[in-house]
């Protein structure tokens, strides 16, 4: 039974606590994100003072740079494939048949998210590297060249073994509420095996793995730690950004401006296509008949939970690589046989200052996150209006906004009076909450559209 979606009620001002949050949000979001991102755009424009599309015309003309768009498309791309065939069937054989040991396998795939695509790739190095332990065991052993792991296929490889456990998460949640009906309906048909895999259950989740991609993509594609350690000659979009905006030779802040403007486009035009294929169909079912765990044989058995425990292992490694060399002996920068504490004891007495301002910026922005998320989710749940619709959708901006584009717009608003904030612990909290705010905002919309509003009615009685 279909039911007509009810109109958005029309803001009224009053003055009340849920007023000033609105208002309060929308000050915060126009300030340190509608300005900054307007700086950065007619920033873009600006030549030797004045209005100029040369800064354009320069970046589609040179390859030097529309090189570095082709990268970082090529990347993200194989990248999302990659992890979709990494993480869809391991998500269909985690949901559907009967294996041991499935809770540690999912804390394990979490783990494999803790830790930034910039550890992965460092750790690799150690592996994989020109002097990587790997690479010198193949050559001195066995006379065998490894390929290197520098170049676009390092990264790719460092980004699908990161990324894959994204598609997992989201697939692997939309496989358990499939309805079971649905796919014995489509057996008395005649479709079986992967006939049926395509043509019924694929279709049924394809929003969710479309959303999962499109995470991975944007990962991928406005990463900055992985392709600076692994670009060496293959240069990406975000690292030619931060070397326009920061550069020992001379910077140049208009055509960093216009790089960030084109990463900006590109993961914009992202989401309105994968907006745009979910409209095209409907997605719905009845979720009531949840699907049954197939029991395998042993043999069938042995061999999946072989091959998870050998993507298990891969996936694993970079932390494992990390662990075990922190604790290393070195001679200066070469490590040498033996295990000690010595690198913990030079970290502590070192940099004792960088591990606080860490924890300590980090939790302030959280704290802040928390109570902010916590506010204006309720705020767009239930006080649903034109005004909260329009700053439902200005939060989900830095959804799609890379990371180096946040920064540098930041710093362009912000370097100068009379608001003089670059270079202090303030920006710093300020970028982490317009970067992450849209996950804890969502997530609180989420269970609060789960929540009968009659339960707060009831609460007030």
């Amino acid at each position: 039974m279909e039911t007509a979606m009810k109109p958005r009620k029309r803001f009224r001002l009053r003055f009340d606590f849920w007023s000033i949050v609105t208002i309060s949000a929308f000050a915060f979001f126009l300030l340190f994100l509608v300005y900054p991102l307007f700086s950065i755009f007619i920033n873009s424009f600006i030549v030797d003072g004045r209005l100029d599309f040369s800064n354009y015309q320069e970046f589609f003309s040179y390859r030097y740079y529309y090189e570095a768009l082709l990268n970082s498309l090529l990347v993200a791309f194989f990248a999302t494939i990659f992890a979709c065939c990494l993480g869809i069937p391991l998500a269909y054989i985690m949901t559907r048949y009967d294996l041991p040991f499935k809770n540690l396998i999912n804390i394990l795939l979490v783990l494999t998210l803790m830790s930034p695509p910039f550890i992965g790739a460092y750790s690799w190095i150690l592996m994989l590297g020109n002097n990587g332990f790997i690479t010198n065991i193949f050559s001195d052993w066995f006379n065998i060249d490894l390929p290197t792991i520098y170049g676009l296929g390092g990264m790719i490889w460092v980004f699908s073994l990161q990324l894959y456990p994204h598609i997992y998460l989201y697939v692997s949640g939309a496989l358990k509420t499939v309805d079971r009906s649905l796919e014995e309906a489509s057996e008395g048909l005649g479709l079986f095996g992967l006939n049926r895999i395509r043509k019924i259950t694929l279709p049924l989740i394809f929003p969710t793995v479309s959303m999962g991609a499109m995470m991975v993509f944007m990962s991928a594609f406005a990463d900055f730690g992985t392709p600076r350690l692994l670009g060496q000659s293959d240069t990406l979009l975000p690292v030619l950004a931060f070397e326009m905006f920061i550069n020992e030779l001379g910077s140049s802040p208009a055509m960093a401006s216009t790089i960030s403007i084109v990463l900006l486009t590109i993961t914009t035009s992202i989401l309105f296509l994968q907006r745009y294929l979910i409209a095209r169909k409907t997605y719905t079912m009845n979720s009531m008949n949840a699907p049954k765990l197939v029991r395998l044989r042993w043999p069938l058995k042995t061999a999946m939970m072989m091959g998870i425990a050998g993507l298990l292992t891969v996936s694993l490694i970079p932390q494992a690589t990390v662990i075990t060399t922190s604790f290393r002996q070195t001679n200066g920068p070469v490590f040498t046989s033996g295990f000690t504490l010595d690198s913990y004891r030079e970290v502590f007495y070192r940099v004792p200052n960088a591990i606080i301002n860490t924890f300590t910026y980090s939790s302030i922005a959280m704290v802040f996150m928390l109570v902010m998320g916590l506010l204006v989710s309720y705020v767009i749940v239930r006080r649903s209006s034109k005004l909260t619709a329009l700053l439902d959708s200005l939060i989900m901006i830095p959804y799609v906004m890379p990371g180096t584009v946040l920064g540098i717009s930041l710093i362009l608003a912000f370097n100068e009076p009379p608001i003089e904030i670059t270079g202090t612990w303030v920006i710093l909290v300020i970028a982490y909450c317009i970067r992450r705010l849209p996950y804890t905002m969502r997530s609180s919309t989420a269970v609060l559209h789960q929540i009968d509003k009659s339960v707060e009615e009831a609460s007030i009685s």
